[in-house]
Protein backbone atom coordinates (compact mmCIF):
# COMPACT_ATOMS: atom_id res chain seq x y z
CA UNK A 1 0.00 0.00 0.00
CA UNK A 2 0.78 3.92 -0.88
CA UNK A 3 0.47 6.08 2.21
CA UNK A 4 -0.42 9.68 2.05
CA UNK A 5 2.94 10.92 1.58
CA UNK A 6 4.00 8.29 -1.21
CA UNK A 7 5.65 5.66 0.89
CA UNK A 8 5.28 1.86 -0.35
CA UNK A 9 4.52 0.21 3.03
CA UNK A 10 5.39 -3.53 2.35
CA UNK A 11 7.04 -4.49 5.98
CA UNK A 12 4.90 -6.06 9.14
CA UNK A 13 6.81 -6.09 12.20
CA UNK A 14 4.80 -8.86 13.90
CA UNK A 15 4.85 -8.87 17.79
CA UNK A 16 4.36 -12.45 19.51
CA UNK A 17 4.91 -11.71 22.85
CA UNK A 18 6.24 -8.80 25.45
CA UNK A 19 7.55 -11.85 27.46
CA UNK A 20 11.28 -12.15 27.71
CA UNK A 21 14.22 -14.33 29.21
CA UNK A 22 16.09 -10.87 29.83
CA UNK A 23 15.69 -8.01 31.38
CA UNK A 24 18.07 -4.88 29.06
CA UNK A 25 17.93 -1.81 31.27
CA UNK A 26 16.83 0.49 28.23
CA UNK A 27 14.09 -2.08 27.30
CA UNK A 28 11.78 -3.58 30.28
CA UNK A 29 11.71 -2.60 34.17
CA UNK A 30 14.05 -4.86 36.22
CA UNK A 31 10.77 -7.59 37.29
CA UNK A 32 9.57 -8.49 34.17
CA UNK A 33 6.27 -7.64 32.93
CA UNK A 34 3.00 -9.36 34.32
CA UNK A 35 2.00 -12.01 32.24
CA UNK A 36 -1.12 -10.76 30.71
CA UNK A 37 -4.51 -12.74 30.07
CA UNK A 38 -4.61 -15.15 27.34
CA UNK A 39 -7.76 -13.56 26.17
CA UNK A 40 -5.68 -9.87 26.12
CA UNK A 41 -3.67 -11.37 23.39
CA UNK A 42 -3.71 -12.75 20.20
CA UNK A 43 -4.10 -15.88 19.46
CA UNK A 44 -1.92 -17.65 16.83
CA UNK A 45 -5.03 -17.99 14.31
CA UNK A 46 -5.49 -14.56 14.70
CA UNK A 47 -1.78 -13.59 14.19
CA UNK A 48 -2.28 -15.56 11.08
CA UNK A 49 -5.18 -14.05 10.20
CA UNK A 50 -3.87 -10.54 10.56
CA UNK A 51 -0.66 -11.52 8.12
CA UNK A 52 -2.87 -12.92 6.00
CA UNK A 53 -5.32 -9.70 5.70
CA UNK A 54 -1.83 -7.61 5.60
CA UNK A 55 -0.78 -9.59 3.02
CA UNK A 56 -3.51 -9.08 1.09
CA UNK A 57 -3.00 -5.56 0.77
CA UNK A 58 0.26 -5.43 -0.13
CA UNK A 59 2.70 -6.56 2.65
CA UNK A 60 5.37 -8.92 1.41
CA UNK A 61 7.83 -9.23 4.37
CA UNK A 62 7.06 -10.07 7.95
CA UNK A 63 9.59 -9.80 10.64
CA UNK A 64 8.61 -11.51 13.87
CA UNK A 65 9.53 -10.11 17.10
CA UNK A 66 8.50 -9.66 20.75
CA UNK A 67 10.04 -9.42 23.65
CA UNK A 68 11.62 -12.35 22.28
CA UNK A 69 10.29 -14.25 20.67
CA UNK A 70 11.72 -17.43 20.90
CA UNK A 71 10.06 -17.70 24.76
CA UNK A 72 6.70 -18.08 22.43
CA UNK A 73 6.17 -22.09 22.85
CA UNK A 74 4.59 -22.23 19.44
CA UNK A 75 6.85 -20.11 17.70
CA UNK A 76 8.04 -22.81 15.03
CA UNK A 77 4.34 -23.05 14.35
CA UNK A 78 3.93 -18.88 13.53
CA UNK A 79 6.72 -18.94 11.97
CA UNK A 80 5.87 -21.66 9.23
CA UNK A 81 2.16 -20.65 8.84
CA UNK A 82 3.57 -16.89 8.33
CA UNK A 83 5.91 -18.20 5.71
CA UNK A 84 3.08 -20.32 3.72
CA UNK A 85 0.47 -17.19 3.45
CA UNK A 86 0.56 -15.83 -0.18
CA UNK A 87 2.38 -13.15 -0.89
CA UNK A 88 4.56 -13.14 2.43
CA UNK A 89 7.87 -12.83 0.42
CA UNK A 90 10.32 -13.20 3.31
CA UNK A 91 10.28 -14.01 6.61
CA UNK A 92 12.81 -12.55 9.34
CA UNK A 93 12.97 -12.83 13.21
CA UNK A 94 14.74 -10.60 15.69
CA UNK A 95 16.19 -12.31 18.95
CA UNK A 96 18.86 -12.08 21.60
CA UNK A 97 20.04 -15.17 20.77
CA UNK A 98 19.97 -17.05 24.33
CA UNK A 99 17.80 -20.00 22.69
CA UNK A 100 19.48 -20.01 19.40
CA UNK A 101 21.78 -23.04 20.16
CA UNK A 102 18.58 -25.43 19.97
CA UNK A 103 16.36 -23.87 18.08
CA UNK A 104 18.48 -21.91 15.12
CA UNK A 105 17.49 -25.11 12.45
CA UNK A 106 14.40 -24.90 13.20
CA UNK A 107 13.76 -21.86 12.49
CA UNK A 108 15.39 -22.63 9.30
CA UNK A 109 12.98 -25.10 8.66
CA UNK A 110 10.26 -23.22 9.51
CA UNK A 111 10.62 -20.69 7.01
CA UNK A 112 12.71 -18.33 8.70
CA UNK A 113 15.23 -16.96 6.33
CA UNK A 114 17.13 -14.14 7.92
CA UNK A 115 18.18 -13.05 11.79
CA UNK A 116 18.29 -10.03 13.73
CA UNK A 117 20.64 -10.88 16.43
CA UNK A 118 20.64 -8.27 19.72
CA UNK A 119 24.22 -8.12 20.94
CA UNK A 120 25.00 -5.19 22.68
CA UNK A 121 28.70 -5.88 23.81
CA UNK A 122 31.38 -8.73 23.59
CA UNK A 123 32.67 -8.39 26.99
CA UNK A 124 30.44 -11.05 29.58
CA UNK A 125 30.41 -8.92 32.73
CA UNK A 126 29.41 -6.15 30.70
CA UNK A 127 26.54 -8.00 28.97
CA UNK A 128 25.38 -9.55 32.64
CA UNK A 129 24.93 -5.83 33.53
CA UNK A 130 22.80 -4.66 30.58
CA UNK A 131 20.58 -7.69 30.59
CA UNK A 132 20.45 -7.90 34.27
CA UNK A 133 20.40 -11.82 34.12
CA UNK A 134 22.12 -12.75 30.65
CA UNK A 135 24.47 -14.77 30.25
CA UNK A 136 27.32 -13.88 26.55
CA UNK A 137 28.30 -17.33 26.64
CA UNK A 138 24.41 -18.55 25.51
CA UNK A 139 24.45 -15.91 23.32
CA UNK A 140 27.49 -15.92 21.73
CA UNK A 141 27.14 -19.70 21.15
CA UNK A 142 23.37 -19.02 19.60
CA UNK A 143 25.03 -16.61 17.50
CA UNK A 144 28.19 -19.06 15.90
CA UNK A 145 25.14 -21.70 15.81
CA UNK A 146 23.19 -19.66 13.97
CA UNK A 147 26.02 -18.97 11.39
CA UNK A 148 26.30 -22.84 10.77
CA UNK A 149 22.52 -23.22 10.16
CA UNK A 150 22.93 -21.32 6.85
CA UNK A 151 20.46 -18.11 7.08
CA UNK A 152 20.01 -16.05 4.11
CA UNK A 153 21.28 -13.18 6.26
CA UNK A 154 22.39 -12.52 9.72
CA UNK A 155 22.52 -8.71 11.16
CA UNK A 156 24.16 -8.12 14.75
CA UNK A 157 22.53 -5.28 16.20
CA UNK A 158 23.86 -3.09 19.48
CA UNK A 159 22.53 0.01 20.61
CA UNK A 160 25.09 2.58 21.19
CA UNK A 161 25.16 3.72 25.04
CA UNK A 162 27.54 6.51 26.06
CA UNK A 163 29.95 5.14 28.47
CA UNK A 164 29.03 1.57 28.63
CA UNK A 165 29.67 0.12 25.01
CA UNK A 166 31.18 3.31 22.76
CA UNK A 167 34.56 1.64 23.45
CA UNK A 168 33.64 -1.44 21.79
CA UNK A 169 32.88 0.59 18.32
CA UNK A 170 36.18 -1.04 16.73
CA UNK A 171 35.52 -4.48 18.42
CA UNK A 172 31.79 -5.00 17.31
CA UNK A 173 32.72 -3.60 13.84
CA UNK A 174 34.98 -6.51 13.67
CA UNK A 175 32.89 -8.65 13.53
CA UNK A 176 32.48 -8.15 10.01
CA UNK A 177 35.95 -9.07 8.54
CA UNK A 178 35.56 -12.33 11.02
CA UNK A 179 32.05 -13.65 9.93
CA UNK A 180 29.74 -12.96 7.12
CA UNK A 181 27.31 -10.82 9.12
CA UNK A 182 26.39 -7.09 9.47
CA UNK A 183 26.93 -4.81 12.52
CA UNK A 184 24.34 -2.53 12.85
CA UNK A 185 24.55 0.20 15.26
CA UNK A 186 21.59 1.83 16.66
CA UNK A 187 21.27 5.19 18.27
CA UNK A 188 19.57 4.66 21.97
CA UNK A 189 15.91 5.80 21.65
CA UNK A 190 14.77 7.42 24.81
CA UNK A 191 11.25 6.06 25.20
CA UNK A 192 8.98 7.15 28.01
CA UNK A 193 10.40 5.04 30.75
CA UNK A 194 14.24 4.84 29.98
CA UNK A 195 15.95 3.39 33.26
CA UNK A 196 19.13 4.88 34.56
CA UNK A 197 19.84 6.44 30.87
CA UNK A 198 20.05 10.15 30.91
CA UNK A 199 21.94 12.27 27.99
CA UNK A 200 24.88 10.68 28.33
CA UNK A 201 23.80 7.69 26.76
CA UNK A 202 23.14 9.42 23.61
CA UNK A 203 25.75 8.17 20.90
CA UNK A 204 25.26 9.87 17.46
CA UNK A 205 26.01 7.44 14.81
CA UNK A 206 28.15 9.33 12.75
CA UNK A 207 31.03 8.53 16.04
CA UNK A 208 31.17 5.25 13.91
CA UNK A 209 32.21 6.69 11.27
CA UNK A 210 35.13 8.41 13.05
CA UNK A 211 36.79 5.53 14.90
CA UNK A 212 36.92 2.85 11.73
CA UNK A 213 39.60 3.56 9.54
CA UNK A 214 39.56 3.03 5.60
CA UNK A 215 34.79 2.92 6.11
CA UNK A 216 33.57 3.42 2.91
CA UNK A 217 30.10 3.87 1.91
CA UNK A 218 28.44 0.51 0.77
CA UNK A 219 25.46 0.01 -1.82
CA UNK A 220 22.16 0.19 0.25
CA UNK A 221 19.82 -2.65 0.56
CA UNK A 222 16.74 -0.92 0.77
CA UNK A 223 16.43 -0.44 4.76
CA UNK A 224 16.59 2.01 6.86
CA UNK A 225 20.64 1.47 7.97
CA UNK A 226 23.04 4.09 6.12
CA UNK A 227 25.67 1.32 5.30
CA UNK A 228 29.01 1.08 5.08
CA UNK A 229 32.10 -1.32 4.85
CA UNK A 230 35.29 -1.97 5.96
CA UNK A 231 38.09 -3.14 4.19
CA UNK A 232 37.99 -6.71 3.27
CA UNK A 233 35.21 -6.96 5.41
CA UNK A 234 32.60 -10.24 4.63
CA UNK A 235 29.93 -8.06 5.64
CA UNK A 236 28.22 -4.24 6.17
CA UNK A 237 28.51 -1.50 8.88
CA UNK A 238 24.54 -0.39 9.07
CA UNK A 239 23.96 2.87 11.30
CA UNK A 240 20.44 3.47 12.56
CA UNK A 241 19.96 6.80 13.34
CA UNK A 242 16.69 7.80 14.45
CA UNK A 243 17.70 10.51 16.74
CA UNK A 244 20.54 12.21 14.81
CA UNK A 245 18.99 12.39 11.51
CA UNK A 246 15.47 10.39 11.65
CA UNK A 247 14.61 8.07 8.82
CA UNK A 248 10.99 8.60 8.40
CA UNK A 249 10.96 9.54 4.52
CA UNK A 250 12.05 6.01 3.73
CA UNK A 251 9.63 4.37 6.00
CA UNK A 252 8.01 0.91 4.79
CA UNK A 253 7.27 -1.02 7.95
CA UNK A 254 4.05 -0.76 10.58
CA UNK A 255 3.86 -2.79 13.61
CA UNK A 256 1.28 -5.16 14.97
CA UNK A 257 1.86 -5.77 18.81
CA UNK A 258 1.11 -9.05 20.84
CA UNK A 259 -2.39 -7.57 22.18
CA UNK A 260 -3.50 -6.85 18.62
CA UNK A 261 -2.99 -3.23 18.30
CA UNK A 262 -1.52 -1.46 14.99
CA UNK A 263 1.09 1.16 15.64
CA UNK A 264 1.46 3.35 12.26
CA UNK A 265 4.50 5.08 13.65
CA UNK A 266 6.73 3.28 16.57
CA UNK A 267 7.38 7.06 18.50
CA UNK A 268 3.32 8.38 18.13
CA UNK A 269 0.76 6.97 20.87
CA UNK A 270 -1.83 5.80 18.05
CA UNK A 271 -3.18 2.56 18.37
CA UNK A 272 -5.84 0.62 16.41
CA UNK A 273 -7.34 -2.41 17.51
CA UNK A 274 -7.80 -5.04 15.52
CA UNK A 275 -8.22 -8.83 17.83
CA UNK A 276 -11.52 -10.40 17.17
CA UNK A 277 -12.61 -8.39 13.90
CA UNK A 278 -13.50 -10.71 10.80
CA UNK A 279 -10.79 -10.45 8.12
CA UNK A 280 -12.44 -7.18 5.98
CA UNK A 281 -12.75 -5.61 9.58
CA UNK A 282 -8.41 -6.46 10.13
CA UNK A 283 -7.89 -5.39 6.23
CA UNK A 284 -9.98 -2.05 7.44
CA UNK A 285 -7.97 -1.42 10.23
CA UNK A 286 -4.72 -1.98 8.44
CA UNK A 287 -6.39 0.36 5.52
CA UNK A 288 -6.88 3.09 8.74
CA UNK A 289 -3.69 2.60 10.15
CA UNK A 290 -1.51 3.33 6.65
CA UNK A 291 -3.69 5.82 5.63
CA UNK A 292 -2.91 7.67 9.46
CA UNK A 293 0.88 7.11 8.90
CA UNK A 294 2.35 10.20 9.84
CA UNK A 295 5.41 12.21 8.26
CA UNK A 296 8.10 11.77 10.65
CA UNK A 297 8.00 11.11 14.38
CA UNK A 298 8.70 13.82 16.73
CA UNK A 299 12.28 14.89 18.24
CA UNK A 300 13.52 12.54 20.26
CA UNK A 301 16.01 13.46 23.47
CA UNK A 302 16.21 13.02 26.98
CA UNK A 303 13.32 16.34 27.78
CA UNK A 304 11.28 15.18 24.58
CA UNK A 305 10.65 11.12 24.76
CA UNK A 306 9.22 8.82 22.68
CA UNK A 307 5.27 9.09 22.81
CA UNK A 308 5.18 5.73 21.70
CA UNK A 309 3.14 4.96 25.06
CA UNK A 310 4.82 1.39 25.90
CA UNK A 311 8.05 0.21 26.13
CA UNK A 312 9.95 -1.80 23.22
CA UNK A 313 9.30 -5.14 24.61
CA UNK A 314 5.76 -4.09 24.63
CA UNK A 315 5.92 -2.66 21.48
CA UNK A 316 8.38 -5.27 19.64
CA UNK A 317 11.86 -4.09 19.07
Amino acid sequence: MIDKYGRNIYYLRLSVTDLCNLRCRYCMPEEGVGKRRHEDMLTEDEMIQAVSAAASLGITKVRITGGEPLVKKNILSICRRVSEIPGIQEVALTTNGIRLSEMARPLLEAGVQRLNISLDTLNPEKYRYITRIGNFEEAWQGFLTALDAGFKKIKINAVLLGGFNDDEIISLAELTRIYPVDVRFIEWMPMYDSGDFNETAMVPGKRVLSQLDGIVPAAPDGGVAALYRLPEALGNIGLITPVSSHFCGECSRIRLSADGKLKPCLHCGDELNIKGLDDVGMQDQFKKAIGEKPFRHGELSVEKRSMAGRLMNQIGG
